[in-house]
């Protein structure tokens, strides 16, 4: 079993595609509530507001570190491991990923890069701006990873010349349903993370008595709304996915229906098994989001959401649930797409690069190991600064004093 160098190289982009969704997730879910955060405290000249912002856009920029980092490492495995994917069908594939690399991901870290730096030096609303670029940004670079993990799922828009897959048609393969909805459903399953994320934050500050400025009390209201507003969307959007589990709109155009059949009766059942297990552990996560969060937003309604302690512990757990229903998510997505690569067009052993087992163990070793050493880093530096409070964050505002550098200062 361990000999099989397709093992190792499907071992090593699950896992590594696993960590890296988890900050993909956050940076997503986080981003809108940070700009509405900051809108309201600009709205209102109100520097403690102000101060709350800082605070959770330190925990984004360190998880943003971290996201750019693995993404990149993603790709980069792309071309390394899986070679005959891009030699057939890289013109089609990577196309979206060239976008995403070179439109949205630059001019997000752009951006990210005058907001961080921008504190304090720049006026409040351009400053709020290049926030609202980094947020919208962020989505687009989303949707185009999602274009073209979509055109695996439900190849369209494509023709074959000589026996390697050109770009026909932009628009189907933009609009194709497996991308569209797939992107219904991270959007809005990313706002719930990011819901649950500052309501499980705030919920550990107000278990322990700190609330400066009513900051955290805001922080559990406002993530336990947002949280609510995307607990039935969700799951609407993923069970959508279901309606395109048939065989996509260019079936037969590399296989014959009998050679299609002829691979999925040859389907692993572990494949299947491992699958069903990221279904169990997917439903068992939103079993206790519909438990608990209807609960919260009650407790919001009465006015008790920031008293009940008990309340409290739940929520702090929950950030933790919703990534590791995430991650269990995605398994079951792309496990029940085997054995298949390109549905009906390519199988993950074809689209592997020729390996021998060593260079497989290597890679995996190395890719996991390094990913495994940085990961843990930045969540140890996430609950680091998120126990901190909003003085102790990378954000935060440089301390006063004689020996404090001279900066210009907006005032309200």
């Amino acid at each position: 079993m361990f000999t099989d160098p397709l093992l190792w190289a499907r071992l090593q982009f699950a896992l590594t595609s696993g960590v890296h969704y988890m900050f993909v997730a956050f940076t997503l879910g986080m981003a809108p509530l940070i700009l509405v955060a900051q809108g309201s405290a600009l709205l209102r000249r109100d520097e403690a507001r102000l101060a709350a912002v800082r605070f959770w856009g330190g925990l984004y920029v360190v998880n943003y570190g971290m996201g750019v980092l693995s993404g990149l490492v993603m790709e980069l495995q792309l071309a390394l491991n899986w070679s005959g994917l891009n030699d057939v069908f890289g013109h089609v594939f990577s196309a979206p990923l060239a976008v995403e690399t070179v439109a949205a991901f630059f001019t997000e870290s752009t951006f990210l890069g005058l907001w961080i730096f921008g504190w304090d030096r720049m006026n409040r609303w351009l400053h709020l701006a290049c926030f609202g670029v980094v947020t919208l940004t962020a989505y687009l670079s989303a949707f185009w990873v999602l274009v073209a993990n979509g055109f695996l799922k439900n190849p369209v828009g494509f023709a074959l010349r000589d026996g390697v897959a050109v770009l026909t048609d932009p628009v189907a393969l933009v609009t194709n349903p497996a991308a569209l909805l797939a992107f219904a459903h991270v959007a809005t399953s990313a706002l719930l993370v990011g819901g649950l994320v500052m309501a499980g934050v705030s919920a550990y500050h107000l278990r322990r008595g700190n609330d400066p400025d009513g900051m955290f009390r805001r922080g559990v209201r406002r993530g336990v709304v947002v949280a609510s507003l995307a607990l039935f969307p969700t799951p609407a959007a993923g069970g959508a996915q279901y309606s395109l589990a048939g065989a996509p709109p260019t079936s037969g155009l590399t296989l014959s229906s009998a050679e299609i059949a002829e691979i999925e009766a040859a389907r692993p059942e572990s494949t299947m098994v491992l699958a069903e297990v990221g279904n169990g552990v997917m439903t068992l996560c939103w079993t206790v989001f519909f438990l608990v969060l209807p609960v919260a937003l009650l407790a919001w309604l009465v006015r008790r959401l920031d008293r009940w302690r008990w309340l409290h512990w739940l929520l702090s757990v929950m950030p933790v649930l919703a990534l590791l229903a995430g991650v269990a998510g995605w398994l079951y997505r792309e496990l029940g797409r085997q054995p298949w690569a390109v549905w009906h067009h390519m199988t993950t052993a074809e689209a592997i690069t020729p390996l021998s087992v060593p260079h497989a163990v290597a890679s995996f070793v190395v890719f996991t190991g390094a990913f495994a050493v940085l990961a843990g880093i930045t969540w140890w530096l996430l609950v680091r600064y998120a126990r901190r409070g909003p003085h102790g964050g990378p954000l935060a505002p440089a301390p006063s004093g004689d020996d404090a550098p001279a900066v210009p200062v907006h005032t309200y």
